[in-house]
C-alpha cells in the first residue's frame, strides 16, 4: 500500500512538473519571408511626397500571444539599401546630410515589452536606434491573420503590419538647412508589411 501511494505521489509530481514546463515554453520563433516583406517610407518634399523603401533587412521574432512576457522582437534595417528610384537622391540620403551610412550602417529596433490591445493589435515598446541616437518608441503591430502554409504541412504563416510616424530630426537625420527649412518634412511615415513562417506544432 505504501509503495502504491509512493508511486501515485511521484506520478503527481511528474505531472505538475510537466505542466510547469509546458507553461514555461519559450515563444514561437518566426522567420521572415523576405519575398513577401517590405519596409517602406514616405516624406513630404515641398508640395509633393517622396516614397522609398529599404531593400535589405533582417530580424528575430519570438512571439506568442499567450506568452507576451517572454516574447521579443529585434529588427535591423541596412541603410545603404535605401531605394527611392533616384540614384542621386539615394546617395544623398546615405551622406552625412542625412543617415551618414558610412558611420552608421544600420537602424535597429529592440523590443522591451509587448502589450496586447486585443487579439489582433499589439504595441511593441522598445528602443529604436537611428544614426547613433536611441529613442524609446511604441510601435503599433497588427496581426493580419494566421493560416496553414499550403506548401509545407508543418508550418503556418502569420501576416503582420506596422504603421507609424517618426520625426527624423529626433535622430539627427537631415542637418543644417535640411532641418531648418520646409524642403523636406520632419515627419516620416513608415509602413512595414511581412509574412512570417512558424511551426504549426508550436501553436
Amino acid at each position: 500500500m505504501n509503495a502504491f501511494i509512493q508511486k501515485i505521489g511521484l506520478l503527481t509530481v511528474a505531472i505538475i512538473l510537466g505542466f510547469g514546463e509546458t507553461q514555461a515554453q519559450t515563444p514561437q520563433k518566426w522567420e521572415i519571408d523576405k519575398s513577401h516583406a517590405s519596409v517602406n517610407f514616405s516624406v513630404n518634399h515641398f508640395f509633393s511626397t517622396v516614397t522609398g523603401k529599404f531593400k535589405k533587412f533582417e530580424g528575430e521574432f519570438y512571439f506568442d500571444a499567450n506568452n507576451l512576457a517572454e516574447s521579443k522582437i529585434t529588427f535591423t534595417v541596412f541603410v545603404k539599401s535605401v531605394d527611392t528610384d533616384e540614384d542621386e537622391r539615394d546617395e544623398h540620403l546615405q551622406s552625412k546630410d542625412f543617415f551618414n551610412a558610412e558611420e552608421f550602417e544600420t537602424m535597429q529596433f529592440v523590443s522591451a515589452k509587448i502589450e496586447r490591445k486585443n487579439d489582433k493589435e499589439y504595441i511593441l515598446h522598445g528602443n529604436l536606434t537611428i544614426r547613433g541616437t536611441t529613442k524609446t518608441v511604441a510601435l503599433p503591430m497588427k496581426i493580419k491573420g494566421i493560416i496553414d502554409n499550403p506548401w509545407q504541412d508543418e508550418k503556418v504563416i502569420m501576416g503582420i503590419a506596422i504603421h507609424t510616424t517618426l520625426d527624423r530630426t529626433d535622430y539627427g537625420v537631415g542637418t543644417g538647412s535640411w532641418a531648418a527649412t520646409a524642403i523636406v518634412g520632419d515627419e516620416v511615415t513608415v509602413d512595414v508589411h511581412m509574412e512570417l513562417d512558424g511551426l504549426k506544432a508550436r501553436l
